[in-house]
């Protein structure tokens, strides 16, 4: 009896840990392994009680206690080892569960049910990036008043033949704001756009510069050969990074704050004190918060401002932001104020938009709602205005020579080169492209690959030819337009003059701010007070032409006729006459 309970609680330990395990695998085996084993060995187990009981008859009472007792312990000895004989659970785990190559140990101590269902979640293969997203555009909605808006015909002033501006539809601000993309433009082609770095440089055949780095003929030729991935000329080509010991040196404070920029950008430029730095007007909190306001300047306009008490402590005018550049690789102004110009993305590398202004304009929109207006509304990428008359390269070139813009004889240089290369002028065959000929104060762009590829491409002609960029853009557009049918945006003239006021150069200002000398006094003390009340009313009426804003508050011209002596005689009567009415009041 007692050993039969052993047997049994042996028996259903072992049988309860294997029946886990096999209840583990998915496996329906009965809890022993051979039934029919275990009978056997609980029969034998009978025959020796009996021949245990047949000693006990023969021996006397006190051995019987004493062999009793060593003949169980045997036994059980034995029972224990015969029944748990082949049973060893580290066996039937070891042969229920199979070891995968390069599994942890965790995993090794899972079953194997378990490890298929791990594997059937991961997959081998990574999946894949998620499709890429760009901006398409968008229609207004329904009823809204820009949506059929159309240009109304110019004014029917024959006194006033020139450039004008006209109305243009610009949205809310705060629609603007809500309409600005999430995703880039698509880029046509290209999508990864390196530049050329050389520290050793060799001419080229002609043109070019050290900061440009002299692209060959069949370089340039090359650049043209647009492809997915693609390394380009595009300035910078010395130095660690544009700025830094690249021939167009910025201070590291003023790299490191241009790098942070990182949604608009508006930037213009002064070189040779060329310009006055004019404020922009009816700018929001959030453009004054949130778009970054650069002006580069060079050590000689920088002085100036210094002198006139306009650059603060902060190096800041008013909204601008005062980068000073040291070392220009050119010597002409012009063209040095085309690298910021033209390579905006490279010196904001950063930045998602930008809007050029030359520095003789003043903006007078906010940027925000500029950029809806030209790029979102239209989904356009880069947009410049077209000139107000010219639309031709050749009668660009002409009257660039007509008004001494460059040496004559280069001009020629660059266009009869792009004749041979298939420039025409400008006809109707050309269509949708409107116009040939842009005008380049103002310049609204993206940054992504293409547009980044077209002003690089743009500023290799600038470096090599002349720096009159209106002759090389349409042969650089129409390029890259054969290649990847990328547009841009010219819109009309009168838009553009919508908001930006163009003024004049610093030297003409200084020119026609001049206050005339005053007349010589003739007659009496009132005599003399009469004449500076009437050059003031005429002032006031703004009787005298072509008329500038000075400190005073009034307008004068520097172009006022002299007159003759009879009209100066007769004019000096009417004076007299005047006094003499206020002596006799």
């Amino acid at each position: 009896m007692t050993s039969g309970s052993l047997g049994l609680r042996s028996s259903g330990s072992c049988g309860s840990l294997q029946q886990q395990l096999q209840v583990q695998n998915g496996s329906s085996s009965p809890p022993f392994h051979n039934i029919s084993q275990v009978g056997r060995k609980v029969k034998m187990l009978k025959e020796k009680e009996k021949f245990v009981h047949s000693i006990v008859k023969l021996t006397p009472r006190r051995e019987l206690g004493i062999i009793l007792l060593c003949v169980v312990s045997v036994a059980v000895l034995v029972l224990v080892s015969l029944i748990g004989k082949g049973e060893d659970p580290r066996e039937v785990t070891v042969a229920h569960i199979s070891i995968v190559p390069g599994q942890s140990d965790a995993e090794a101590d899972l079953p194997a049910s378990v490890l298929s269902t791990n594997s059937s979640l991961s997959p081998s293969a990574p999946p894949p990036p998620p499709p890429l997203v760009f901006f398409t555009g968008y229609k207004l909605p329904p009823g809204n008043p820009c949506e059929k808006f159309a240009m109304p015909p110019p004014p029917a002033d024959k006194k006033r033949t020139g450039p004008r501006k006209c109305p243009v539809c610009y949205l809310p601000l705060e629609d603007a704001i809500s309409l600005m993309p999430k995703a880039p433009s698509f880029s046509p082609v290209i999508k990864d756009l390196r530049y050329i770095h050389e520290e050793t440089l060799t001419k080229s055949e002609f043109g070019g510069s050290n900061f440009g780095g002299y692209p060959s003929l069949k370089q340039r030729n090359d650049s043209y050969d647009i492809k997915e991935s693609k390394d380009v000329h595009c300035g910078f080509v010395k130095g660690v990074k544009p700025g830094n010991q690249s021939g167009f040196e910025i201070d590291n404070s003023d790299i490191l704050e241009m790098e942070t920029c990182r949604g608009i950008v508006i930037a213009s430029a002064i070189f040779g004190a060329f310009d006055i730095i004019r404020q922009p007007k009816n700018m929001s909190e959030y453009s004054k918060n949130n778009v970054c306001f650069h002006m580069f300047v060079d050590e000689e306009t920088k002085n100036f401002l210094a002198n006139s008490s306009e650059l603060a402590n902060d190096m800041k005018v008013g909204l601008w932001r005062i980068i000073v550049v040291h070392n220009l690789p050119y010597s002409d102004p012009r063209r040095n104020g085309k690298i910021p110009k033209l390579l905006l993305h490279r010196l904001f590398p950063n930045a998602r938009y930008s809007l050029w202004v030359d520095a003789k304009l003043e903006l007078v929109v906010d940027p925000i709602i500029i950029l809806e207006r030209f790029l979102w509304r239209a989904n356009a990428s880069f947009a410049i205005s077209r000139h107000y008359k010219r639309f031709d390269v050749f009668v660009e070139a002409e009257a660039n020579k007509a008004a001494a813009k460059y040496d004559n004889s280069s001009i020629d240089f660059q266009i009869d080169f792009y004749k041979k290369e298939g420039l025409t002028p400008y006809s109707l065959n050309k269509l949708p492209i409107t116009s040939d000929v842009p005008e380049g104060c103002v310049i609204i762009r993206e940054h992504i690959p293409i547009t980044n590829l077209f002003t690089c491409l743009w500023f290799n002609e600038v470096d090599r030819f002349t720096s009159r960029d209106q002759l090389s853009f349409s042969t650089v557009r129409d390029k890259i337009q054969s290649r990847t049918n990328y547009t841009i945006n010219m819109f009309p003239d009168c838009e553009r003059r919508d908001f930006v006021i163009q003024g004049y150069h610093r030297d003409i200002l200084e020119q026609i701010s001049q206050p005339p000398p005053p007349p010589p006094f003739v007659g009496t003390a009132n005599t003399h007070l009469s004449t500076l009340l009437i050059m003031n009313d005429d002032r006031q009426n703004n009787k005298f032409p072509l008329g500038v804003r000075l400190s005073e508050g009034y307008t004068a011209s520097p172009m006022k006729k002299v007159p003759t002596k009879r009209g100066k005689d007769r004019h000096h009567r009417k004076i007299i006459a005047v006094g003499k009415d206020l002596n006799s009041k």
